[in-house]
């Protein structure tokens, strides 16, 4: 296993997340704050790196990546908005969304995450917190629901990643 790397000395990236504001602008900061978080955990990683297999199960700190990217849209633009997007899984293929295909690159894989976060944040500008999701399920929850779920996903990956990052390479976060 590689030497712990102390975190950098560069500046964060990320904007702080505030310590008080009203419900929508916290909730906004705090998975702002995460999902740029995943991005950091992954960039200057080569391929090899992003994808390597460090668990028993297929999880990767790429495949994560594209996870996320997939879960934005599902919640932001199909549950909430009520797009149809195609889904890279299926019941016969349920970690689809995890697999880096051939071809598929370090770069390619954050530009998809970036491209959905700003898909969310288009769909959701000016939407009121108590908006009911669009989607023909029994459940349709409220955006405030949905921001609520989408910090405890990446949040959940964000662990993960965490930990993956540091066996891959030994950098550790603040």
């Amino acid at each position: 296993m590689p030497e712990p790397v102390a975190p950098s000395m560069s500046p964060d990236p990320r904007p702080p997340v505030p310590a008080v504001g009203d419900e929508r602008t916290l909730l906004l900061a705090v998975l702002d704050h995460d999902r740029r978080t995943m991005i950091l955990k992954v960039e200057g990683l080569s391929l090899e790196q992003a994808t390597r297999r460090l668990v028993p199960s297929e999880t990767t700190l790429l495949g994560m990546v594209k996870h996320l990217a997939v879960v934005e849209g599902h919640w932001f633009r199909t549950a909430l908005h009520g797009a149809v997007l195609p889904l890279p899984y299926s019941e016969e293929d349920p970690d689809g969304d995890f697999r880096i295909e051939p071809g598929e690159t370090v770069d390619g894989i954050l530009g998809l995450y970036r491209e959905a976060i700003a898909a969310s944040e288009r769909v959701i500008d000016g939407v009121s917190l108590d908006a009911i999701a669009k989607w023909n399920r029994p459940k349709r929850p409220s955006l405030r629901w949905i921001l609520l779920h989408m910090i405890e996903e990446t949040s959940r990956h964000m662990g993960q990643a965490d930990i993956l990052r540091e066996q891959t390479d030994g950098a550790i976060g603040t």
